[in-house]
């Protein structure tokens, strides 16, 4: 029997859902908050779940990540009683399965979930009742609900023979991506072929992905298979593919088209059999309209999109990261294992990563040369540069009401109203101790829920709670 969980706090809404679920044979539960919501989604398993926006502790949209990233996925139902366009395109990206208004008829709301439920069960078929894909992902650390979404459209796709594009800022691993949509897929064993386009000379680029015949050109002195015919039977990856020029954008796509490859200076045409997998950190969907990308080329390019979030949109996986290359530089280099002192990983974690991983892994090269032997590492033996910016963004956070106060007594007594209640400031302050406590034994117990439970004497539900509040995570 399948398993529905409502939140939200309007009880009327709750008993027709309520009635509306248990008519189409399932089992419900509901709830008002999203404290409780997020304890009963982890005390219980869920298949669908019917999220409100506006609850009494917070939005809605806040939960999601953490409600589809829970082991048994469900599909969240996002729920509203005022549509907003803008609120919907981010819970769709966000992973929802649907954002309905709240007037929508029963017919539309139980189409809605019966559609759910077929999917879930689909998917259960094909994979012998397990939800997620087992998927080779070798060097793509992270378990976080927004690095798990993409895993997730490598599993669903990398089986297939369609062209994928993968998007994402610089450093995001676009091509550690490629390799695993190559190695998950049936031409495993078959060639994995890169081509850098931003590097592609425009003189010759032609020749390097078609080939050419000996005597086509000046300088060829014999014959040279191209990189697209070298990537027979297997995946061509076109890294950058927003640089390909115009004319070559003309080329390829009579090469997807068609699967066939004319080099320069041949007569004859051959058939080539690969599968495509471009990346890019520009929006193509903007060059397409202002006519630097042909968008026929774009349409095959997107079969299959994955869209691969920014370091600081992955909760959590920095510590997984950092421990990951440490250990990696200290086998390398035949050195003992450093420990990173808890403000070595607090500046990490509160520094937002423009340059992504790639930026984490030669900021980490840093650290470890700058420590040379010593066993810890601390925030001095990272950039000047990085502690600067990280101690700059809490300063400019770090306004308390205390320091309004004292603020506000320097200046005339007509701005004395500025003062907070006592009660708003002893409730600041008490935000700022929970919070630092928490963030201590996190540390300390290396992300140890039943540890960190026995020695705050918190409960399951009411520590989940506080660590979503105060935005704390457990990795």
């Amino acid at each position: 029997m399948p398993r529905i969980l409502i939140i939200d706090d309007d009880e009327s809404i709750c008993h027709v859902l309520s009635r509306t679920v248990k008519r189409m044979g399932c089992e419900v539960a509901s709830v008002g908050t999203l404290e409780a919501g997020v304890s009963m989604a982890l005390s219980r398993s869920f298949d669908v779940v019917f999220l409100d926006v506006k609850l009494p502790d917070g939005n809605g949209l806040s939960i999601l990540g953490e409600l589809t990233s829970m082991p048994t996925q469900p599909a969240v139902i996002i729920v509203t009683g005022m549509g907003d366009p803008a609120g919907a395109e981010l819970a769709i990206k966000n992973g929802a399965w649907d954002y309905i208004e709240k007037s929508y008829s029963i017919e539309q709301i139980s189409l809605t979930l019966k559609r759910a439920l077929d999917y879930r069960r689909a998917r259960s078929k094909e994979s012998g009742g397990a939800l997620c894909t087992v998927l080779s992902r070798d060097s793509i650390i992270g378990e976080s609900p927004a690095l798990m979404r993409a895993l997730e459209t490598v599993a669903q796709f990398a089986g297939e023979d369609s062209n994928v594009l993968i998007t994402g800022e610089t450093g995001t691993g676009k091509e550690l991506f490629a390799h695993a949509i190559h190695r998950n897929s049936r031409r495993s064993a078959g060639p994995f072929v890169t081509v850098d386009c931003a590097t592609l000379p425009e003189s010759i680029v032609q020749s390097i992905l078609f080939g050419h015949r000996k005597g086509a050109f000046t300088g060829a002195e014999k014959d040279q298979l191209g990189l697209i015919l070298q990537a027979n039977n297997g995946t061509l990856f076109l890294d950058e593919i927003g640089e390909l020029s115009p004319t070559v954008q003309k080329n390829f796509l009579r090469v997807l088209q068609e699967r066939i490859v004319r080099s320069l200076g041949a007569r004859e045409e051959r058939s080539v059999d690969f599968r495509l997998v471009a990346a890019t950190n520009r929006n193509l969907d903007g060059m397409a309209e202002a006519g630097s990308f042909r968008p026929d080329l774009l349409y095959r390019l997107r079969s299959a999109h994955i869209h691969l979030p920014p370091l600081r949109e992955r909760a959590g996986d920095i510590r997984l990261l950092t421990g990951h290359f440490l250990d990696a530089m200290c086998k390398r280099m035949n050195a003992e294992i450093k420990t990173c002192s808890t403000d070595f990983m607090e500046t990490l974690e509160a520094y937002d990563w423009p340059g992504n991983v790639r930026e984490l892994i030669h900021t980490l090269e840093h650290a470890f040369t700058a420590a040379r032997r010593d066993q810890y590492l601390f925030p001095q033996h990272l950039p000047a540069s990085i502690r600067a910016k990280v101690a700059s963004a809490r300063i400019a956070v770090s306004t308390t009401p205390a320091q309004e106060f004292h603020d506000s007594a320097d200046e005339t007594l007509a701005e004395l109203d500025a003062m907070p209640p006592l009660q708003e400031f002893r409730d600041s302050v008490l935000a700022r101790a929970e919070s630092r406590y928490l963030q201590g034994l996190i540390t300390a117990t290396r992300g140890n829920i039943k540890e960190v439970i026995r020695l705050s004497g918190l409960s399951q539900s009411r520590l989940y709670a506080l660590l979503k509040k105060y935005g704390i995570t457990t990795r």
